[in-house]
């Protein structure tokens, strides 16, 4: 391809001039949308469009989503929840621990409640009886008559 362009148009040859096909507007003026960005534009629109009718619905969706699955996300929010208690027990109890003299106190009382709990109930068979009552009263009391 011959692309001198110092050639002046008279002088090319008429191959010449087919090949370079220049078109001069005005200056400033621009060239007009070809069809292909006015296709984009409208998937664009289309994509959009149903974008927006998505978000529209969503609350509808997450609405059934929620009366669908009521009992496992409420037990999963449950379950969470006590995770999470569970955890931030264990960070106060080891903060009190920390604290100097406190974890050996509380050894001390853990211990002597046991020692007192072992002779109160766990020694004789009459204890061991009143022991169970009691627990099956607590029982009853929690979960009802059966």
């Amino acid at each position: 391809m011959n692309t001198d362009f110092t050639k002046q148009p008279e002088t090319m040859t008429e191959t010449e001039l087919d090949k370079m096909d220049l078109k001069v507007g005005d200056s400033g003026s621009l060239a007009p949308v070809s069809s292909s960005s006015e296709e984009s534009g409208q998937q664009w629109q289309q994509v959009k469009d149903q974008a927006l009718e998505i978000l529209s619905d969503l609350p509808d969706y997450v609405g059934g989503f929620f009366n669908q699955y009521q009992k496992p996300i409420i037990s999963v929010a449950l379950l969470l929840g006590v995770l999470i208690a569970i955890r931030i027990t264990m960070a106060v109890v080891d903060a009190i621990n920390g604290i100097p003299l406190v974890a050996p106190t509380f050894e001390l009382v853990g211990l002597g409640y046991s020692i007192w709990f072992i002779i109160r109930y766990l020694l004789k068979a009459s204890d061991r009886q009143e022991l169970i009552r009691d627990v099956n009263s607590l029982k009853e009391q929690l979960f009802g008559q059966k």
